[in-house]
Formats: structure tokens, C-alpha cells, sequence
């Protein structure tokens, strides 16, 4: 490890500090060396307040004059919440700036680097590059494609079924893998649920120990949801996705719903919910990251529209079988195996009784 590896992985473990905190900025930490002694530190800590640089630059005062500042992700020239940070690191007479990466933002890709070198600041960019994509993952797919990320989580039986061709479903897995997979709930904005999910299983999708508030989101086209699901009786916001009504159609159930939870109107296909027209409008309200909990039929739509960018798959080793038992995916499907879509990065592992799976789409 050479010593620019060296003190941007110290940069990178300040602005995992932040982790699922900082949505939908990007996690963010700044190193200041000087003389081979650290004099400032810092990482973006949520959204809306001070960058990681700024942070870093405070505590390091005077000392920061021909020092060399570690920067995980490309310091910002435009203003947002926060003034442009470029302006700060030309003003504190730092002699270097070592970027991990470029900032996918188009706003300011690249703009960061060739104003720090209008200024005479050496600078360099791609220092442990592909691990600082990989734990901004999410920020960088809300920021170029204007979608959130979107996890899909199962639990199903060894031959992939979600529950009995009579709808039971409690328990596929074991206490310990559905402890883990409740802990996960922390990580997202949102948890997405299909309606038959609410109306066979009555969630409440609530979280243990909530160290941060997060939003939970139902597709329902025909707007069928009971206006008293459990979903509604615990704390957090509640977002219906559902078809636009013709204006004097309102039915009373709806504007009962209204009441409980935010109506998001969105387009039509096939009858249904138009998933890629829900998504953009779910980034516009700053929803970054998904976690879908179900159904078969939902997960299966994501997939054949190909909004799917993660998988979680918990197996448990029972055999539920039945023809008319739900599958965890269901949807179109593809026609043929070479079409079939292969996990990437794949990695296994052993929960109590029970396996993970995990990997990319």
C-alpha cells in the first residue's frame, strides 16, 4: 500500500462513519496531511450540513497552507445546500488534493479538478477508486440515472416458494435470519411492499431500535388497501403508489387514505402500476434506496422491467412445494435460459439454520 492508499483508506473508513445516514448525498471523508502527521479530519455526517472537506479544513486551521488534503469523492463547484467547497480548498492555500473519485454528479463532474488546477493546486484523481464506487453505489444511480437503487429481499423455501398454495407464510425462515433481515429495514429510505403482501400478511414494517425514520411504500393500482392495515399503525410516512382517478371519481376510500398516507398518482401499463414512471417520481421526493419485501408478483414486474440492482435471498432448507404456490419471483419471466438473469458478485452466507445469498443483477 503506497501512502496515498494509505491515508484515502483512512478518508474512506471516516465517511463510512455516515453509513445510510448522509441520503441522498454521497458518504464523504477528508483527510489533511502535513509533514507526514494527520492535521484535520472529517466526513459528511448528513444531508444539509457541512461537506467532509469543510470539516476537515476547520480543525486543521493555519496547518492546512502546503498540506495535502485526501478527498474521497471530487469536492463540489456549485451551490446547493452548502456553499461550493472548491472555493474553500483554494482559499486554505493546500498544496495538493488527492480525489478518490470523480463526482458523478453531471452538475459537477470534473468541474472540481479543472478549477483546482486553474489555480495552480496539483491534483490527482482514482485512488481506490472502485471501493469508494462501491459504498456510494447508491448515490451514484439516484444522481446519473435520476432512479433509486433498488434491493430486492426474499425469504423463501429451498424450492422458492414464499408461502403454502394456501397463503401461509409464517415462518419460511428461522428467528435469527428474520432478525437480520429486520436490521436491514435500517439501511433504506423506503420499504416497498405490493397490496397482496398487505392484504395476506398485514405488515407493519416498523423497525426495531429506529435510529432514523424511513418511508414505507405500497403499489396498489386499484387503491384496495384497508384504510386500517397495520401498515398505517406505527409511526413513519406512508406512500400509496396507485393510477391517476378521472377528475369526479374519487371514491370514498380514497380520500380516507388521503388522510393517512401521501397518494402518489402515477402512469398506467398494462393495467397496472407503470414501475419505472413510480420510480422517477419516488427519486423526485429524494427516495434514494429501496429495499422490496414482496410479493412474487411485484418483484417479478421490478424484474421483467429491469429495475432489479440487487438481490437478498434467504433460504430456508424446507421443501413447500404445490403448483399453485407462490414463487418469490413471478412476473413475465424470460423465454429462454440464456436470457436468465445472473447474479454478479455473488457472495453466500450461513444464518442459524438458513443461507444468504447476495449478489448484483
Amino acid at each position: 500500500m503506497n501512502v496515498h492508499e494509505k491515508y484515502m483508506r483512512l478518508a474512506m473508513n471516516l465517511a463510512l462513519k455516515a453509513s445510510n445516514k448522509t441520503s441522498p448525498n454521497p458518504m464523504v471523508g477528508a483527510v489533511i496531511v502535513k509533514n507526514g502527521r494527520i492535521v484535520g479530519r472529517g466526513y459528511h455526517q448528513k444531508a444539509g450540513s457541512p461537506h467532509a472537506e469543510i470539516i476537515a479544513l476547520d480543525e486543521a486551521g493555519k496547518k492546512a497552507v502546503d498540506a495535502t488534503l485526501y478527498l474521497t469523492l471530487e469536492p463540489c463547484t456549485h451551490f446547493g445546500r452548502t456553499a461550493p467547497c472548491v472555493d474553500r480548498i483554494i482559499k486554505s492555500r493546500v498544496r495538493k488534493v488527492i480525489v478518490g473519485m470523480l463526482d458523478p454528479n453531471p452538475v459537477n463532474n470534473g468541474k472540481g479538478i479543472q478549477i483546482l488546477k486553474q489555480h495552480k493546486i496539483d491534483s490527482q484523481v482514482g485512488v481506490l477508486e472502485e471501493e469508494l464506487k462501491k459504498i456510494n453505489e447508491v448515490f451514484i444511480k439516484y444522481i446519473t440515472q435520476k432512479m433509486p437503487f433498488i434491493t430486492v429481499k426474499v425469504a423463501q423455501s429451498l424450492d422458492g416458494k414464499i408461502a403454502t398454495k394456501n397463503g401461509d407464510s409464517k415462518w419460511i425462515t428461522s428467528d435469527r435470519s428474520r432478525a437480520f433481515a429486520h436490521r436491514l429495514r435500517q439501511n433504506y429510505d423506503a420499504i416497498m411492499v405490493g397490496v397482496n403482501t398487505v392484504l395476506r400478511d398485514n405488515p407493519k414494517l416498523d423497525v426495531l431500535f429506529l435510529k432514523k425514520p424511513f418511508t414505507k411504500i405500497i403499489v396498489d393500482s386499484q387503491l384496495s388497501i384497508p384504510q386500517n392495515a397495520d401498515i398505517f399503525s406505527k409511526a413513519g410516512p406512508v406512500i400509496i403508489a396507485t393510477l391517476k382517478t378521472k377528475p369526479g371519481q374519487e371514491t370514498e376510500n380514497r380520500q380516507i387514505l388521503a388522510k393517512q398516507a401521501k397518494i402518489l398518482e402515477v402512469k398506467e401499463k398494462d393495467g397496472q402500476v407503470n414501475l419505472k414512471d413510480m420510480m422517477k417520481k419516488l427519486a423526485q421526493l429524494k427516495i434514494a434506496n429501496i429495499l422490496v419485501e414482496g410479493g412474487g408478483t411485484l418483484i417479478g414486474s421490478l424484474f421483467d422491467d429491469g429495475l432489479v440492482d440487487k438481490m437478498l435471498i434467504f433460504i430456508s432448507p424446507k421443501i413447500i412445494g404445490g403448483k399453485e404456490a407462490p414463487s418469490s419471483v413471478m412476473g413475465k419471466g424470460v423465454s429462454r435460459i440464456e436470457r436468465a438473469r445472473k447474479l454478479k458478485d455473488v457472495q453466500l452466507k450461513h444464518i442459524g439454520e438458513d443461507f444468504l445469498v447476495e449478489g448484483y443483477v
